[in-house]
C-alpha cells in the first residue's frame, strides 16, 4: 500500500463503513419507501380537494379626463384608496349580497366511495322552498330517488349528531329539535312540516338509470353563514405600482369558485357605478318633487288663461299693457327661481340638521343652478367625506378609530354648512323683499289698465311663471339623467376567471415529500440507534476504545451447541476460529507451545465459547491441547461436554489429587480437559499460590496449547492473577452485548497495568452479506481468514468457494421478497 497519511487512511475507512452501514439497511429505505408512497397516494387521492381561482380588476383612482362636460355637477367621487377598495371586496356585505344572487341557499351533495361531493349546478335535482315558511339550516336531508316518478327522503339528526336548528328569515327564530322522519313522495309533491315545505324537482341533469338507487343529501343554508364562509377571498395588486387587483378564492368545487369570483366582480362594478349614479339619482328625485308641485300650478293657471280668453273672446293685450307684461314677467321669474332655491336651501339645511348620522350624499348645489363657489365647496367636502365614510363603514368594524375622525369631520362640515346656509337664506329674503317691491311698483301701473287686460295680464302672468319653473326643472331634469345615463364604473373587470386549478392537495409534491421522508426516517431512526446505542456494535467502536491489536472476529453462532467447530469442522463459523488460530501464530511470536487466557469484562460474552472452541480449533489441528475451567466460582464446562467435575483444578490446589487424576479425556481427539473441580471458598488465593505455577509447569511438558477459561475481569481478579503464566491473553467481546463504557473502563485499567500479550477477540458477529459485514467493513469477510477477508476470502467464500462450508447449504435457499424485507440484518 502507498504511505497515505493514517488521518486521510481512517476518512476513507469512515466512508466505505458509512457507505456499507446504509447498504445492509436497504430493506428499512423500501419499507419507508414504501409506506411513505402508499400515505401520500391515499392522501391524494381521498383528501379534500381544494380549487383556486382569480380575475383581475382595474381600479381607477384619479378623475376620467373625458368627464369634464359633468364636473360641474359634482357627480365623481375623488380620488380612491386602493386599500379601501381591497376592503370593500373582502367585505361581509358583498358577500351576502353574492350568496343572495348566486341562490346558495340550498347545497346539494351526492354519496362516493368515501364520502359526499357536493354537486354543484350538476344535482339531478332541485329544491323549491316556501319563502314564507322557516326552513332547517345546516341540517342533511338524505334523499334517494326510487325512479323518475318517485323519491324517498330521509331526515334523522340525531342518529347523525347534529344539533338541528330552525331558523326564520324574518323572525330569526332558533330552536332545538329534535326528530326523524321518512317519507316516499312523488317528485312536486309539497314535503311539509311544521318546521320546514318545500318540493322537489328533477332537472335536466337527471339521467334515468344513472341518477336512481343513489344516495344524496342536502342542506338549507343560512345565508349569513354562507357569506361568513366565503369571505376568503383574497385581494392582491398585482405589484406596487399598479392598480390592477388580483381577486383570488379558494373552493372545495371548481365550479363554484369560478362563479364567486365572477359574480363578486360583477357586483363590486355594480356597486361602484350605483355609488356613482347615487348623486344624480337623489337630484332628479328632488327635482320629482318639485316638478309634482309645479304641475298642479301650472295646470290651474293654464285652465284659467285658456277660459278667460274664451269667455272675453281677447287673444291678446295691447302694446302699452304687453311692455308692463314683459317688465313684471321678468321679476317673476326672478322671484320664482330665488323661491325654488330657498326651497334647496330649506332641504339641504333639514337634511343636514335632522340628519344625526349621514348615510348618502347630498344633492349638489349646481344641479339646482346656484353657483355659489363656497356652498359648492362646502357641499362637495361634505360628500367626500361621506363617501369615505361609507366605504370604511363596508371594509372595517365600528370600533376603527378613523371612522370617528370621519364622523367628528362630517360633523364639523356639517355645522360650517348650515352656518352658510343661514347666511345664504338671509341674502336670499333680502333679494326677495326688493322682488317683491319692484313687483309691487309695477302692479300700481298694471293697475292704471283696463280691466280686462289687467285681469288677462295677471292670468297670464301667473301662466308664464309657473311655465318658466316647470321648464327651468325639466332641464335640470333631463341634465340630472343624462349625466346618470352617462356615466361608467371607475372600475372595470380586466380578466374574469375561466377556470380553477387544484392547489389542495399538490401530488406531486406530496410525493416528492413523501420520497424525501423515507430516505429521512431510516436515516433518523440509524442515527438515533447509532447515538443511543452503548454497545459495542462495529470495529471502530472497539479501536476508539483501545488501541490493543484486534485478532479476529468470531461470527454468530446460530446452532444450539457450544462445541461448534468439532460438530460442524466445515462450517464458516469454524472458518473463523481457524482465521484466528492463524493470527494467534503471529502474536506467539513463533512459539511451538502456547499458553492462551481467554476472559472478558462481564458474563454471557461468550469466553467460554471461544475457549472451547480454540482447544477444539488447535486438536482438529493436530496438537495436543488441554482446556482448564479455572472459572473457580461459577464452573460450566464439564456440562458442555458431559463430563464430570467431582474433582478439577481446585481438588489438584489443595493437594486432594494428582494432575492425573484430574486430567479427563474429552469426545474430541488431541483434547484433554481439567475441569473447575468442586467451588472453593477462596478462589483467588488458590490461583495466587505456587501450586499454580506447578500446574502449568507440568502442562508445559506434556501439551502444545493450554487453553484457559477464566471468570470475567470486571467482576472478579482471577483472570489478572492467571496472566503471569500465559503467552496470549484474548480479551472477548461480544458485538450488541458488551457495554461500551464498561468495556472502556477495564481496558483503560489492563492498559495501565502494561500487562504484555493482550488481544482483542470480537464474538458473535452477524454477517450480511458474504464478502463484507455491514458493521466491520471490509475487513471482516466471509472468506478464509481475518487477514484475508475482503481479498482471498471474499472470491473463495461467495464466488469460486461456495458450497465449501456446510452451513453454505442451508444459506442457498432463498428467502421471500417479505422474509428478506423483515429479516434481521
Amino acid at each position: 500500500m502507498e504511505n497515505i497519511p493514517e488521518f486521510q487512511q481512517e476518512q476513507s475507512i469512515d466512508i466505505k463503513a458509512l457507505l456499507f452501514k446504509f447498504l445492509a439497511h436497504w430493506h428499512y429505505f423500501v419499507i419507508s419507501l414504501i409506506v411513505c408512497f402508499v400515505v401520500a397516494f391515499f392522501f391524494n387521492r381521498y383528501a379534500v380537494q381544494e380549487y383556486r381561482t382569480s380575475c383581475t380588476i382595474l381600479v381607477k383612482d384619479e378623475k376620467d379626463p373625458s368627464s369634464n362636460i359633468l364636473e360641474s355637477m359634482n357627480f365623481f367621487a375623488p380620488k380612491k384608496n386602493i386599500q379601501n377598495e381591497i376592503g370593500i371586496l373582502k367585505s361581509y356585505s358583498l358577500a351576502q349580497k353574492v350568496a343572495g344572487d348566486l341562490n346558495l341557499y340550498v347545497t346539494y351533495f351526492g354519496e362516493g366511495r368515501i364520502r359526499f361531493k357536493e354537486l354543484y349546478n350538476s344535482s339531478p335535482f332541485v329544491v323549491e322552498y316556501d319563502t314564507s315558511v322557516p326552513q332547517l339550516v345546516n341540517t342533511p336531508f338524505y334523499l334517494k330517488i326510487i325512479s323518475g316518478e318517485k323519491y324517498q327522503i330521509e331526515l334523522d339528526p340525531v342518529e347523525e349528531g347534529y344539533s338541528v336548528q330552525l331558523q326564520s328569515n324574518k323572525m330569526g327564530e332558533v330552536i332545538s329539535i329534535p326528530f326523524k322522519t321518512r317519507k316516499t313522495l312523488s317528485f312536486g309533491e309539497a314535503y311539509q312540516t311544521k318546521y320546514c315545505s318545500f318540493k322537489v324537482l328533477l332537472n335536466t341533469n337527471y339521467v334515468p338509470g344513472q341518477s336512481n338507487n343513489r344516495r344524496y343529501k342536502f342542506y338549507f343554508n343560512s345565508l349569513d353563514q354562507v357569506a361568513n364562509s366565503m369571505m376568503g377571498v383574497s385581494v392582491e395588486p398585482i405589484n406596487r405600482e399598479a392598480s390592477i387587483l388580483e381577486v383570488t378564492y379558494k373552493n372545495q368545487n371548481p365550479g363554484k369558485a369560478v362563479d364567486y369570483v365572477n359574480k363578486l366582480a360583477e357586483t363590486y362594478i355594480k356597486r361602484d357605478l350605483e355609488e356613482k349614479n347615487q348623486k344624480a339619482t337623489n337630484t332628479i328625485e328632488f327635482i320629482d318633487s318639485q316638478l309634482a308641485e309645479v304641475t298642479d300650478s301650472l295646470g290651474i293657471a293654464e285652465k284659467k288663461l285658456q277660459d278667460f280668453r274664451q269667455e272675453n273672446k281677447m287673444m291678446d293685450i295691447s302694446s302699452e299693457a304687453n311692455t308692463v307684461f314683459q317688465k313684471i314677467n321678468d321679476l317673476e321669474k326672478e322671484r320664482a327661481i330665488e323661491r325654488l332655491k330657498g326651497k334647496y336651501y330649506k332641504y339641504l339645511f333639514d337634511y343636514v340638521r335632522k340628519s344625526t348620522e349621514l348615510k348618502d350624499e347630498v344633492v349638489a348645489p349646481s344641479a339646482m343652478g346656484i353657483e355659489d363657489p363656497i356652498l359648492g365647496a362646502l357641499v362637495a367636502n361634505l360628500n367626500q367625506l361621506i363617501s369615505e365614510k361609507i366605504q370604511l363603514s363596508v371594509s372595517s368594524t365600528a370600533k376603527n378609530p378613523y371612522l370617528n375622525v370621519l364622523n367628528q369631520k362630517i360633523q364639523q362640515a356639517s355645522r360650517g354648512l348650515m352656518e352658510n346656509i343661514q347666511n345664504i337664506v338671509n341674502l336670499s329674503n333680502i333679494s326677495l323683499k326688493d322682488l317683491d317691491r319692484r313687483i309691487g311698483e309695477i302692479d300700481n301701473e298694471v293697475n292704471k289698465l283696463p280691466k280686462t287686460e289687467r285681469q288677462l295680464i295677471r292670468i297670464q302672468r301667473n301662466f308664464t311663471i309657473n311655465d318658466r319653473i316647470y321648464t327651468f326643472l325639466l332641464e335640470k331634469r333631463a341634465e340630472a339623467a343624462i349625466a346618470r345615463a352617462s356615466n361608467l364604473a371607475d372600475n372595470k373587470i380586466i380578466d374574469q376567471a375561466y377556470g380553477a386549478s387544484m392547489v389542495f392537495p399538490k401530488k406531486k409534491l406530496n410525493f416528492t415529500i413523501a420520497l424525501l421522508i423515507a430516505l429521512i426516517i431510516p436515516i433518523i431512526i440509524l442515527y438515533l440507534r447509532e447515538y443511543l446505542n452503548d454497545k459495542i456494535i462495529e470495529k471502530k467502536d472497539v479501536e476508539n476504545l483501545t488501541k490493543l491489536p484486534i485478532v479476529g472476529h468470531i461470527i454468530h453462532n446460530a446452532r444450539e451447541t457450544q462445541v461448534v467447530v468439532a460438530n460442524h469442522p466445515k462450517s464458516s463459523i469454524a472458518e473463523s476460529f481457524r482465521s484466528v488460530r492463524t493470527n494467534l501464530m503471529y502474536f506467539g511470536k513463533g512459539k511451538e507451545k502456547l499458553t492462551i487466557l481467554s476472559t472478558s469484562t462481564m458474563v454471557s460474552e461468550g469466553k467460554t465459547f471461544v475457549s472451547i472452541n480454540l482447544g477444539s480449533i488447535y486438536a482438529l489441528y493436530g496438537k495436543k491441547t488441554i482446556l482448564l475451567g479455572f472459572d473457580l466460582r461459577k464452573p460450566k464446562i464439564y456440562k458442555d461436554f458431559g463430563l464430570s467435575n467431582a474433582q478439577g483444578i481446585s481438588s489438584f490446589l489443595i493437594n486432594k489429587a494428582t494432575l492425573d487424576e484430574i486430567i479427563q479425556p474429552s469426545p474430541i481427539e488431541n483434547l484433554d480437559m481439567i475441569m473447575a473441580g468442586p467451588i472453593p471458598p477462596n478462589p483467588a488465593e488458590l490461583i495466587a499460590s505456587d501450586k499454580t505455577k506447578e500446574l502449568f509447569a507440568l502442562l508445559r511438558e506434556r501439551y502444545d496449547y493450554i487453553i484457559i477459561d477464566t471468570p470475567p475481569v470486571g467482576l472478579v481478579t482471577d483472570a489478572f492473577l492467571l496472566m503471569e503464566h500465559t503467552d496470549i491473553n484474548v480479551f472477548v467481546t461480544r458485538q450488541r452485548y458488551t457495554n461500551k463504557k464498561v468495556f472502556g473502563s477495564i481496558i483503560r485499567d489492563i492498559e495501565l497495568r502494561n500487562l504484555p500479550n493482550i488481544t482483542i477477540l470480537i464474538n458473535d458477529v452477524q454477517m450480511v452479506k458474504p464478502g463484507y459485514n455491514y458493521k466491520y467493513g471490509s475487513g471482516y469477510g466471509y472468506g478464509y481468514g481475518y487477514g484475508y477477508g475482503y481479498g482471498y476470502g471474499y472470491g473463495y467464500g461467495y464466488g469460486y468457494g461456495y458450497g465449501y462450508y456446510s452451513d453454505d447449504v442451508e444459506k442457498k435457499k432463498k428467502k421471500s421478497f417479505v422474509r428478506k424485507l423483515f429479516s434481521r440484518s
